[in-house]
């Protein structure tokens, strides 16, 4: 299965992009196989070279060892996300623990690392440009940070704990996906569908039909979800809805999670005890903005204490306006999302009924391929020819100002039965410099948007508008990088940073100049009114205060998970309940567990992270004031976010990219004005 194997050849296609088309599942694992062994040899290769160790020889032929296995895995791994099967996660079940041996073979060799120590220790002797520094500094520590310098027994625990590690992460997301799969809510009298918009029902029935069903069918994907909560009348079934979802990997069956959990915790804290951290937060804060697990929390409290005051209000009002729309007893967390709606409509004369046909898929798209062009002069062009993983996928060709193509984007919008839930940005190939030529990059962007009914296009939320501008954020660090190492490349930035421009990105859809060439009547090409799109910016900070604390209690349970210092002594929901305790808002609901669910620090590589997107936060209001200083589509502006943010990657010390950029270092109080927040 080498000969003719695909991932093993060449790839014929335009840009070098993934031959999708003629890749079989049983191409896999021949091929992972031969590109460990091809890395493997490139290791040996290092090793053995009579040559005294330099950057040359030794770091740079470090960077460039294992590129074959890095394009395959890339390959597999995204589309173990995005369009899994059975038989692909079985491959994903065998392959993942020879790939946590390849890596730790690579980062445990004691005369590999000796090379590396051997370059490193002479660095101030060196002339080295900023990002050769960097990746020498990286290197090393790579290794340090890897077991590098642990003895022989603890680095055969350190195998070990990273080998059950790979395998619980894996194990995770294939069971939440299968809880969120395994769930439908079945309607077949039609009087259950009061308040539920046409759009929503017909989106419903069109799901039913699709699993040999009369009459309408949800699911808890968030388009499907979502408006339900939003809009459904029926309490009862808004409650059965709400509790599937919060139930999710904690149902005490095949796909429960909370042994896993609890077995990565203690795993995660022995890795970071063995390599001499208190904690696992410690230990992977070392290398991020924030630094310590100390400064992480005493940025979330600050959030906190600042914050929570606001959301009790939100909730308070809620309740209230609830109460005199008759609801009897308490506020509960699935009356929430439905009373809510109802308040913002009163209050501004504004739901999502009356947005949504003015954000056609199709043409948010457009807007946001036209403001990138206003902003860096990038153009794209639809190519057919380049082959995509499925149907739904729409593969472009990007051009800079010059007409020259810089990336390759991929663009997938819609749920379907084996994509994750959510939204993400991620690469096939990373944009490089390979003997003198410039290697673009190959980005893809995945969301699950309100899909297309028969009758209507696919017909987006506000909060899917924000997600597609938050993603394509995202795509363009990756799309306008101009680094030589590809390890450096795009996104390969501290955790708290890489959201920065993602989240600049959706300030644009506050704008009006903005949203006048974006919002467009899918029926009548009528542009959004003037008072609505001032509906839509009156009402921005709505409910802020509680969307801010929902997001950091979130972070509080990350940090709480990866700040023990001994394994958790108790159960998962007794664990979480005490890290969320503070934040919470309305009545306890029996049998939900948020953490059996939060792919993203059990399935995503935001462990110890999460508090980054609210740390981001602080970094875009500061940084966008200045767009909104200069001009919200200033070229110069523009062009000094990308030249010291978006090309430089991984380069330098974030801070020092931000402070180029900004000129100083950036303010909470931003963030607190920009979100009504500040009294």
């Amino acid at each position: 299965m080498t000969d003719n194997n695909p991932l093993l050849q060449e790839f014929n296609t335009p840009h070098q992009t993934p031959p999708f088309t003629q890749i079989q599942t049983a191409h896999y694992i021949p091929a992972f196989t031969a590109a460990m062994e091809e890395g493997r040899a490139e290791i040996k290769a290092i090793i053995d070279n009579p040559a005294t160790p330099d950057f040359n020889n030794t770091i740079e032929a470090l960077e460039k060892a294992g590129n074959k296995l890095s394009r395959i895995s890339s390959i597999f791994f995204n589309l173990n996300s995005a369009e899994t099967s059975e038989a692909i996660q079985e491959v994903a079940r065998e392959v993942s623990p020879l790939l946590s041996e390849y890596g730790n073979d690579i980062w445990l060799n004691e005369a590999l690392f000796a090379r590396v120590k051997a370059v490193y220790e002479q660095k101030d002797k060196l002339t080295l440009s900023t990002e050769q520094a960097t990746l020498l500094d990286n290197t090393y520590k790579g290794f340090v940070r890897r077991g590098a310098l642990l003895n022989a027994e603890d680095k055969q625990k350190y195998r070990n704990i990273t080998a059950e590690l790979s395998k619980l992460s894996l194990q995770f997301g294939e069971n939440l996906l299968a809880e969120t799969n395994d769930y439908k809510l079945h309607i077949t009298d039609e009087a259950d569908l009061a308040g539920l918009p046409e759009a929503v029902r017909e989106a419903a029935q069109q799901l039913a039909e699709s699993e040999g069903k009369e009459g309408w069918m949800f699911s808890l994907h968030a388009p499907s979800m979502l408006p339900f909560m939003q809009y459904a009348d029926q309490r009862e079934l808004r409650e059965q809805l709400f509790r599937a979802s919060t139930k999710r990997g904690n149902q005490d069956n095949q796909n429960d999670n909370k042994a896993n959990i609890l077995r990565q915790a203690e795993l995660r804290l022995a890795k970071a005890q063995l390599l001499g951290y208190r904690s696992h937060a410690d230990y992977v804060l070392e290398e991020r903005m924030a630094q310590s697990a100390d400064k992480v929390n005493a940025f979330l409290n600050e959030l906190f204490e600042k914050s929570f005051p606001f959301a009790q209000e939100d909730v308070a009002q809620v309740a209230a306006f609830a109460k005199q729309q008759g609801l009897e007893g308490e506020l509960q967390r699935w009356d929430f999302a439905y009373y809510s709606e109802k308040l913002k409509t009163s209050l501004f004369d504004l739901n999502e009924e009356m947005t949504k046909p003015y954000f056609q898929l199709e043409k948010v798209k457009a807007g946001i391929f036209d403001l990138t062009n206003k902003l860096w002069g990038l153009s794209y062009k639809l190519n057919k020819d380049i082959p995509v993983y499925h149907p739904d996928v729409f593969a472009y060709e990007v051009f800079n100002r010059d007409e020259q193509v810089i990336s390759v984007l991929y663009l997938d919008f819609h749920p379907r039965k084996g994509k994750q839930g959510g939204a993400w940005m991620t690469s096939f190939r990373d944009q490089h410099v390979e003997n003198g030529q410039n290697i673009i990059p190959h980005v893809s962007v995945v969301c699950n948007f309100t899909p297309p009914t028969a009758s209507r296009p696919s017909l987006l939320t506000f909060n899917e508008v924000t997600t597609f501008l938050h993603e394509f954020g995202h795509a363009l660090h990756g799309m306008l990088s101009e680094v030589t190492y590809e390890s450096l490349s795009g996104t390969s930035v501290y955790r708290d940073f890489v959201e920065l421009p993602s989240q600049i990105m959706e300030n644009w859809a506050l704008e009006k100049e903005w949203l006048q060439d974006v919002a467009v009547h899918y029926q009548t090409g009528e542009t959004m009114p003037e008072d609505l799109i001032q509906k839509i910016i009156a009402a921005d900070n709505f409910q802020s205060g509680y969307l801010t604390v929902r997001q950091l209690s979130f972070g509080f349970n990350d940090m709480a998970w990866h700040s023990i210092t001994e394994p958790v002594a108790t159960d998962a929901i007794s664990f979480e309940k005490a890290a969320m305790a503070k934040t919470e808002l309305f009545p306890e609901v029996a049998g939900s567990c948020f953490s059996t669910a939060f792919g993203h620090i059990f399935d995503g590589g935001y462990a110890a992270g999460y508090y980054g997107y609210k740390w981001a936060e602080v970094l875009d209001a500061d940084a966008y004031a200045l767009f909104k200083e200069k001009g919200i589509f200033d070229q110069a502006t523009a062009e000094s976010f990308r030249e010291h943010i978006l090309s430089k990657g991984g380069t330098r010390h974030p801070m020092d990219l931000y402070v180029a950029f900004r000129g100083a270092e950036p303010s909470v109080e931003a963030l607190l004005l920009r979100s009504g927040l500040s009294k």
